[in-house]
């Protein structure tokens, strides 16, 4: 089972806590980041509250979704789930939006694609998938090291509209081959 903290040069990842919720709070209720992601728009103070919880009811080795910390605040999230008995994993992420642009989210996420990896040997790969549209997203796919499998048209819904999804992924032997 992945470790409940990781650490990366600048970060800490870890579990989180009912007293993140404030922080949640703060970098989800803003709709350029809110943008290309599935949740609730206009953000409230119960949405932070109700994906605190979640993540706390989510089962840790099916799914882990670590806070990701900056100076002791939590400023995103990354996640990972599993499937196929642990041979399969796709990440997610997000952070705050005064964040972009600084390799923070690609850091926490190559964190916890590193830490797989070592966990889990039956794990052969690691995808992820973003709206075609979202550059900074697909930006971070690449820079970890991801290839462009394909783009599936109509693939998403969210905020009543379908947008295509670009598919990532990288296998353990290219991972660590760039390691």
């Amino acid at each position: 089972m992945l470790s409940r903290q990781i650490s990366t040069q600048r970060l800490l990842l870890r579990r989180f806590s009912v007293e993140d919720v404030q922080d949640v709070y703060e970098y989800a209720n803003d709709r350029e980041w809110q943008r290309f992601l599935p949740v609730p728009s206009p953000y409230t103070l119960e949405d932070a509250e109700k994906f605190v919880a979640s993540t706390l009811l989510r089962d840790w080795s099916e799914g882990p979704k670590f806070a990701v910390c900056l100076d002791a605040k939590v400023v995103g999230e990354t996640n990972i789930r599993f499937s196929a008995g642990h041979r399969i994993g796709e990440v997610g992420y997000s952070i705050a939006r005064s964040l972009w642009g600084r390799g923070l989210v690609t850091e926490a996420t190559r964190g916890v694609i590193a830490e797989s990896f070592r966990v889990y040997p039956q794990l052969v790969r690691v995808r992820a998938a973003a709206d075609a549209a979202n550059v900074g997203s697909l930006r971070v796919m690449e820079k970890l090291g991801m290839t462009h499998e394909g783009t599936l048209r109509s693939n998403m819904f969210y905020k009543g509209q379908l947008s295509d999804a670009a598919m990532y992924a990288v296998l353990r032997d290219e991972w660590e081959a760039n390691a």
